[in-house]
């Protein structure tokens, strides 16, 4: 069964005594517009910021908390009526309890605004937006703006003990989203452990005012968030874990845009429904929001032609489904055609991609509606087609895809690749194992608990913002600063069967500290370590090229001879293959606390992550900006 979907618009009042409340409208359909805010050029974002920077800052920290808004079920938030500060977009993000129904059972999550997922951010290339957020949860909670590279103001980029404490119960923080080479599809989502599940959300970027896609404009844009749900309480699912050492446990079902679809139990109602006619072209903007799973996607008769990754323009090319690893984003464009059938349904459909057969995953086939409203009338319960995907363990399909990526290399969207090196990092990324300690009944491998590592340095959190320390020249105090170039005991990475004591690792806080303007390279290489496993590892402040990868071990003698250093993709999150290896370069031209690490929540969790400090240039362009004096305290 189907039922209507409505859209629903925040709109906020920002001025007089009743500021910050929000009301919301309705209409019947996924009505999907064209922003309506004036555009910034990044030099004007750079003025007004300069000037502006403290007294914004005290502004809108005196701003009261506003009225919780009604949970809905899912909308696309506009941008007409949305408010503004001092000329930027500005937003109202409330964290909250809402009660939300999926797979027949009621239960708590913690939300924004209480909306799962949460409301979209539209902005322009070059924005500024401002995000007031208020805490009315129960637990400490951050926001990270996912593949915004924030130049100079690592202060508001999110991680907890990274580049902030955590806003506390009762307590708000104002971000700043510094829009800057960025143009396409982002998200963002809470940066504290397993939260993200429920508190994420889109942010669209469209082009500079005056400027065009480089293709023809769709008729309407679309995010369609892959994600996870879980029957028990999400907190409790990351304590058992970690008191256990045990890995997590998996979710109960995957989602497109909050609903597992109608093949699972009392859940065909509310499937997510796409309302399309005939002969219009809409952009679908993918993004894998989900914390344990690479995802395949596809609409059941259609074929999708991809234009973007992580907010970066590809050259077009026509596929049956994509491959998108969590934390990334796929912009691709879908030709409404019915074909012959002249049916009015199909199925769209997300299936995992599991690499590691050890590990215990949810392989569920999420789906959700496109209905051409101008087709035939057809009973609500008509047949549907799933789309053709390839197998939960067909790893050779998502390479496939993969591959075909190239950045677009045009005169307005150039890419600009490294040639010269200047350091060479080679970093494997592994799952392990941590001795389990006397008197202790752990669950993990072979009587252990289980870690995670780079190069074999299984990251531990600090309980003060690393960003804090660096800026007050203390961070000595925090963390060790000799973060290993190589692994430290060299190895077969990728052989069969490597020795039992290979899996041990050990906790440690170790960064690595990079000279201003420094171009480095960083070879991702994959291990087989406890049956290897495919990791999308991604680097907070900084896109970067793909410029290779390949199965195997990597081989600085002949790889780089391979490279592609005319079009690579240019990405913010890069899937490193299982039993593989990839190699990215970057320019460290944006000086601050730079947070790496892997996006599968359970292997951050275990600690495969490390942190990236880029010291200050000589010029003042060239310099962290100063922090907020509003900054939660630890």
């Amino acid at each position: 069964m189907l039922q209507t979907c409505y859209a629903h618009t925040d709109h906020t009042d920002a001025q007089g005594p009743k500021a910050g409340r929000r009301f919301r409208t309705s209409q019947a359909v996924l009505a999907v517009g064209p922003v309506r805010s004036p555009a910034m050029g990044a030099g004007k974002v750079l003025a007004v910021w300069l000037v502006g920077v403290v007294v914004a800052a005290f502004i809108i920290a005196a701003q009261g908390s506003p009225s919780s808004s009604a949970r809905r079920r899912y909308s696309f938030l506009e941008d007409d009526g949305l408010s503004r500060l001092h000329g930027h977009p500005h937003y109202d993000f409330v964290i909250k309890q809402s009660n939300y129904t999926r797979l027949c059972r009621e239960k708590t999550i913690l939300t924004v605004n209480g909306e799962f997922p949460g409301p979209t951010i539209y902005a322009r290339k070059g924005d500024v937006v401002v995000v007031n957020v208020f805490n009315q949860g129960d637990k400490n909670i951050t926001l990270h703006w996912h593949g915004v590279n924030q130049p100079r103001s690592p202060w508001w980029d999110g991680p907890e003990y990274i580049t902030q404490c955590p806003i506390q119960p009762g307590s708000k923080f104002t971000y700043r989203i510094i829009f800057s080479e960025e143009e396409g599809t982002l998200w963002w989502h809470a940066h504290s452990p397993m939260d993200r599940a429920t508190v994420h959300g889109a942010i669209v970027i469209r082009p500079r005012r005056g400027a065009t896609y480089p293709f023809t404009k769709p008729h309407r844009e679309i995010p369609i968030i892959l994600g996870e749900w879980w029957n028990d309480d999400i907190g409790q699912v990351l304590a058992d874990a970690v008191s256990t050492g045990s890995d997590f446990q998996p979710s109960d079902a995957n989602t497109i845009n909050g609903q597992p679809g109608d093949l699972f139990a009392c859940s065909g109602e509310d499937a997510f429904r796409l309302p399309v006619k005939h002969g219009k072209t809409y952009m679908l903007r993918i993004i894998n929001a989900a914390l344990t799973n690479g995802f395949f996607f596809a609409v059941a008769g259609h074929r999708l032609t991809v234009v973007g990754s992580d907010a970066s323009y590809t050259k077009p090319f026509v596929v049956d489904h994509v491959f998108i690893d969590s934390g990334q984003t796929v912009t691709v464009l879908l030709k409404a055609r019915r074909g012959r059938s002249n049916a009015r349904y199909f199925y769209m459909a997300s299936r995992p991609l599991v690499t590691n057969p050890q590990a215990t995953l949810d392989n569920s086939t999420a789906t959700a509606v496109l209905e051409y409203t101008d087709a035939r009338a057809a009973p609500a319960d008509a047949a549907r087609d799933l789309p053709g995907l390839p197998a939960i363990n067909d790893s050779s399909a998502a390479a496939a895809f993969t591959a075909r990526l190239r950045s677009l290399a045009s005169k307005e969207h150039p890419a600009d690749v490294p040639r010269h090196v200047d350091e060479h990092m080679l970093v494997t990324v592994a799952v392990n194992e941590i001795a389990c300690a006397r008197g202790e009944a752990c669950k993990g491998p072979h009587g252990n608990r289980f870690a995670s590592s780079l190069n074999n340095v299984s990251f531990e959190t600090p309980r003060s913002d690393i960003l804090g320390a660096y800026y007050r020249s203390a961070v000595g105090g925090v963390v060790r600063t000799d973060f290993p170039d190589n692994p430290p005991s060299p190895f077969n990475f990728t052989a069969d069967d490597l020795p039992p004591e290979l899996a041990l690792t050990a906790r440690d806080t170790r960064v690595k500290v990079l000279e201003y303007g420094t171009v480095l390279e960083v070879v991702l290489q994959g291990t087989t370590i406890l049956g290897g496993d495919s990791h999308p590892m991604h680097l907070h402040g900084f896109s970067f090229y793909v410029v290779g990868r390949g199965i195997g071990n990597f081989d600085k003698r002949t790889d780089p001879a391979k490279y592609n250093l005319v079009d690579p993709p240019y990405q913010n999150t890069v899937s490193v293959p299982k039993n593989g290896w990839v190699a990215i370069r970057l320019r460290a031209e944006n000086p601050g606390v730079w947070f790496m690490h892997c996006h599968f929540e359970r292997h951050m969790v275990w600690g495969m992550e490390t942190v990236f400090i880029v010291k200050n240039g000589k010029g003042p362009d060239a310099k962290i900006m100063p922090p907020p004096p509003n900054m939660p305290r630890c």
